[in-house]
């Protein structure tokens, strides 16, 4: 501001200085008449450096927000990074181009995947990133956020399909995508390393919902149940199984009842079918 205001008034002083200044302009500011005698060569170039001086100052000028950076560039040739706020000044020459570098969130639409036993899914993702290297975001890639989003739907991907969706069949310790804390991390993990090339930062990438694909739901909702009623059955016959052995056990050793193999196979038969057919019923009326 200082040198465009010293250059203005070094271009008035000569303008003056040849008369060239309105009658009016020079009574208002009490200043001398000067006859009309013109400028010399010297005096015009002079004038033309001044105005340009102040051009370029006043050019250069810029206002810095928070949450944003300036990228300067050259011919081509990266020059810097300004990230200051309010007012500041900028070479006039140099291209700029303004960077978000704020935290941001992204939330996805549901992307296509497969888990690891080809069970089709629907992966919904939240991610919160923000540019770090600002160079690097605008010359490493052509637009850094496609390029996120699409590494997104890629470790998605890459994640989903190492792990089941659910634990049918499985044992109860098994890993599935049911745990969204561990899938989060490993997401994080693998997001920001792939996009700490591109000068993006991943704080975090966390699931924000796993369904089954519609053509698909129906058919993994009937194989939910059948695995529930196939583990409540196995309980019940477990328990049914107990109570029979404890049952004959009894008999035997207070010599309530004398039996052969064939008595006593027989005698298990019934107490089994009874004892079931009566846990059976009695969870069913439950």
């Amino acid at each position: 501001m200082l040198v465009a205001l010293l250059a203005a008034a070094g271009a008035g002083v000569l303008s003056w200085s040849g008369g060239l200044v309105p009658v009016q302009l020079t009574a208002f500011l009490g200043l001398p008449e000067r006859s009309a005698d013109g400028l010399a060569v010297w005096q015009w170039g002079a004038v033309g450096s001044c105005g340009t001086l102040a051009l370029l100052a006043l050019g250069g000028l810029a206002q810095g927000r928070g949450g944003s950076a300036w990228v300067l560039s050259l011919f081509g040739r990266y020059q810097g990074s300004v990230r200051r706020t309010g007012l500041v000044w900028i070479s006039p020459i140099a291209l700029r181009r303004r960077v978000d570098v704020r935290l941001r969130h992204w939330r996805s639409e549901p992307m296509a995947a497969v888990d690891a036993q080809g069970v089709e899914l629907r992966v919904v993702v939240l991610v919160v990133w923000r540019v770090r290297d600002t160079a690097r975001a605008l010359f490493a890639v052509d637009d850094h956020t496609a390029y996120l989003r699409e590494q997104i739907e890629a470790v998605t991907a890459r994640v989903v399909s190492q792990l089941p969706s659910d634990s049918f069949g499985l044992d109860d310790g098994a890993e599935t995508l049911r745990d969204a804390e561990a899938v989060g991390e490993t997401l994080s993990r693998m997001l920001a390393a792939e996009c700490r090339a591109v000068g993006i930062e991943v704080f975090s990438a966390r699931p924000a919902r796993i369904e089954y694909a519609p053509d698909v739901a129906a058919v993994m909702k009937r194989r939910q149940v059948a695995a529930i009623d196939a583990r409540h059955r196995d309980s019940v016959l477990t328990s049914v199984l107990d109570a029979v052995d404890d049952t004959v056990n009894r008999l035997t050793q207070r010599g309530l009842v004398s039996l052969d193999d064939y008595e006593r196979k027989a005698l298990v038969k019934d107490l089994t079918v009874a004892f079931y057919t009566a846990r059976g019923s009695a969870v069913d009326t439950h």
